[in-house]
């Protein structure tokens, strides 16, 4: 984020330097400042931002007169947010019941193994991120994982290292 320290909404303070941060005022001035748009208004922030850093988080909890404590729960509950730089592309693994029957602790072993990259790592030249999911609704193609917003199924540890292997290699 840019050096511009997010600031509480007021009707006497100027509006935040950062663009995205004027962005994101907007975002919670149109609806009203109303605490039940948070999780709207951590989709327009990951959006603008990447992904949800502390101080974005802190402005939003300000913004919409929340505890902390509840804002960063919404965004620790759901998989869509994250606390952290995501990379380039997107691996998410199917952990869910049908998946893990067939596997899917093979396939993040694969990746463990291969690149050292765990759930919730992104590769060192931010190319590639990891994560799991309980469930993509696809038991009938287990085991499932997503590229970026493809699901894809019936996956082995080869096919999903032969897709990361190509995020690596492409032309940045």
């Amino acid at each position: 984020m840019s050096t511009a320290q997010p600031t509480a909404p007021s009707t006497t303070q100027s509006v935040p330097v950062d663009k995205r941060l004027r962005l994101l005022e907007a975002e919670m001035k149109r609806s009203q400042y109303r605490q039940d748009t948070l999780i709207e208004v951590l989709h327009k922030a990951q959006e603008m931002f990447g992904y949800l850093e502390d101080d974005v988080l802190t402005y939003v909890a300000r913004g919409l007169k929340l505890p902390l404590s509840r804002v960063y729960g919404v965004a620790t509950f759901y998989h869509l947010f994250s606390l952290k730089p995501q990379g380039k592309h997107n691996c998410t693994v199917c952990t869910g019941t049908a998946c893990y029957v067939k596997g899917s602790d093979q396939l993040l072993a694969a990746l463990k193994h291969e690149l050292d990259l765990s759930p919730g790592e992104t590769t060192a030249d931010g190319r590639v991120s990891l994560d799991t999911t309980y469930c993509i609704g696809t038991c009938g193609i287990a085991l499932a994982a997503m590229y970026d917003d493809e699901i894809v199924g019936e996956q082995t540890p080869e096919s999903l290292m032969a897709q990361i292997r190509t995020w690596l290699t492409a032309t940045p």
